[in-house]
C-alpha cells in the first residue's frame, strides 16, 4: 500500500520531465564508414525514436531523472582538455610498482596512449576510440554492438551514436598478457556531456587484467553527464580480470549499459567500485553463453550527502555447467541511497547451473536508504541457485569491544566499515587501486 502515493506522485513529476530532450544532433556524431557508420545510424535512429525512462518502468521505478536538465548539456570540442583541471596525479600512478603494460587516458576532446613495445610485438591492440576507428575498423566491426544492444535504452543509444571517447582492447589468441593494463576517463568541467564508449575482446586461450576507472573533480553548483557502454567478449578458454571503478563528481549523472559474453570454458572476474556521483543508473549483465563458462560479480559502493546510485544486474546462465557468483556490498550515510535489483536467469536446457547473488547493505544514519530486490528465473530443472539480501545498522558488539580498548567511537566505526568491506577489497588485484578507495571511504566516514 506505501507504494502507490509514490508511484502517482512520480508519473505526475514525468510527464515533465517526458518533453525535455538533448539537444544533440546528428551532425555531432563522428564521421566514419562501413560498419562502424551503419552501427552509428542505428544508434542515431534508436536515439531519436526512444524516449528517456520514466519511473513507471520497472527497471527505473526508483529512480526518477525527472531533474536531469539534458536541454543544457554539450558535448566538449577537440582540445577543450587544455582550458580544464588536468587528471590527478593519483590516478595515474603505476598500478605494480613502478610499470604497467599500457595506460590510456581520455581527456575532454583528448587522449594520451601508452603501450609497451613487447605487447604491441604480440599483436596486442590497446587504443582510444578515435584511433581505432582509423586504425582498426575491421576490428571494431567485431566489437561494436555485439553484446549492448543500442535499442536496450535512450542512455545506451546515445552512448552509441555520439561516443567521443573511448578503450579498444584486443588480445590475440593465446596471448597472455602479464602487466596490467590501465585506463582513466578523465571528465572535469560544467555542464558537459562524457560520453564514452569501451569495448574488450580476449580471443581464444588470452588472459588479461584491464583496470579502467572513471573519475573528475567536483563542480559545485554543476550540471555534468556521462553516458557510456562497455561490451566485453571473452572467447573460449580466455580469461579476463576487468576492474571498473568510478568516483565521479557529486554533480555528475552517470548512466551506463554494460554487458559481458563468456564463451565455452573461458572466465570473467569483473569488480565494481562506486564512490562518486549525484546519481547513478548502471545495467550490468554477464552472459554465460558457453558450456562451462564462469563469472564472478564483486561490488562496492559508499553514497553520503543526497547521492543516489542503482545498480541493475543479471546474470544469464545459457548453457550448461556454468558457473556464477554476485557479491554487492554497499554503505550508506545521510540522506542517501542505494538500488541494487539482480536477476539469476537459467535458460532452458542450461543443467547443472550455479548461480548466486547477495547484497550486503550497512546503513550509517537513520536518513540513508537502501533497496535490495533480488530475484530468479530458472527454466531448467538441474540447477543450484541461490540469493540474499541484508540491509542493517552497525552492530553494537564489535563497537563496543574497539571502545573498550580505548578506541574512540568514530574510528571505531571506521574500522568496522573497513572490515565490512574487506572481503571485497582483497579481490582487487592492486594495493594502490585498495588504497586509494580505502582513503575515499576514510574520508567519508570523516565527514
Amino acid at each position: 500500500m506505501q507504494e502507490k502515493p509514490k508511484v502517482t506522485v512520480s508519473r505526475t513529476r514525468r510527464t515533465d520531465s517526458a518533453v525535455k530532450e538533448f539537444n544533440f544532433t546528428q551532425a555531432d556524431i563522428r564521421a566514419a564508414g562501413g560498419a562502424i557508420a551503419a552501427y552509428r545510424a542505428l544508434a542515431w535512429e534508436s536515439f531519436k525514436r526512444l524516449s528517456l525512462p520514466d519511473t513507471t518502468l520497472e527497471a527505473w521505478r526508483r529512480t526518477d531523472i525527472h531533474n536531469l536538465p539534458t536541454d543544457k548539456f554539450i558535448l566538449p570540442k577537440d582540445g577543450a582538455f587544455e582550458d580544464l583541471p588536468s587528471v590527478r596525479e593519483d590516478l595515474l600512478k603505476p598500478l605494480i610498482a613502478d610499470q604497467h603494460g599500457g595506460q590510456i587516458v581520455l581527456t575532454p576532446g583528448g587522449s594520451k596512449i601508452e603501450l609497451t613495445e613487447s605487447l604491441a610485438q604480440k599483436g596486442v591492440i590497446f587504443t582510444d576510440l578515435k584511433t581505432a576507428e582509423q586504425q582498426h575498423p575491421e576490428l571494431l566491426a567485431k566489437m561494436l554492438g555485439k553484446t549492448v544492444n543500442v535499442e536496450e535504452g535512450k542512455f545506451a543509444a546515445l552512448a552509441g551514436a555520439f561516443a567521443q571517447n573511448g578503450v579498444v582492447l584486443y588480445v590475440p589468441k593465446g596471448v597472455t598478457v602479464d602487466e596490467p593494463l590501465h585506463s582513466i576517463l578523465w571528465g572535469p568541467g560544467a555542464n558537459f556531456a562524457h560520453i564514452s564508449h569501451v569495448l574488450v575482446l580476449v580471443d581464444e586461450g588470452a588472459s588479461v587484467t584491464y583496470v579502467h576507472e572513471s573519475a573528475s573533480p567536483d563542480e559545485t553548483g554543476a550540471n555534468s553527464m556521462h553516458a557510456g557502454l562497455v561490451e566485453i567478449q571473452v572467447m573460449q578458454n580466455a580469461a579476463l580480470k576487468f576492474v571498473e571503478l568510478q568516483s565521479w563528481g557529486r554533480h555528475v549523472w552517470n548512466f551506463s549499459h554494460e554487458r559481458a559474453r563468456v564463451e565455452r570454458g573461458g572466465s570473467l572476474d569483473w569488480i565494481f567500485g562506486a564512490i562518486g556521483s549525484r546519481l547513478t543508473k548502471n545495467f550490468t549483465e554477464l552472459d554465460l553463453a558457453g558450456e562451462g563458462s564462469t563469472g564472478r560479480m564483486s561490488g562496492f559502493y559508499f553514497t553520503d550527502g543526497s547521492q543516489h546510485l542503482d545498480h541493475d544486474t543479471q546474470q544469464n546462465h545459457l548453457a550448461p555447467h556454468t558457473t556464477s557468483d554476485l557479491l554487492f556490498k554497499g554503505a550508506l550515510k545521510g540522506k542517501s541511497r542505494s538500488v541494487w535489483q539482480g536477476m539469476i536467469y537459467v535458460a532452458p536446457g542450461a543443467q547443472k547451473t550455479d548461480g548466486y547473488q547477495a547484497n550486503r547493505n550497512l546503513i550509517l544514519s537513520d536518513q540513508a536508504r537502501a533497496d535490495s530486490i533480488p530475484g530468479l528465473e530458472i527454466l531448467a530443472d538441474d540447477v543450484r541457485c541461490t540469493h540474499g539480501a541484508t540491509v542493517g545498522k552497525l552492530e553494537a558488539e564489535p563497537l563496543f569491544y574497539l571502545k573498550s580498548r580505548g578506541i574512540p567511537q568514530a574510528e571505531a566505526e571506521k574500522i568496522v566499515v573497513e572490515g565490512f568491506f574487506d572481503p571485497i577489497f582483497q579481490r582487487i588485484p592492486f594495493e594502490g587501486v585498495r588504497e586509494r578507495f580505502q582513503q575515499y571511504i576514510a574520508d567519508k566516514m570523516s565527514v
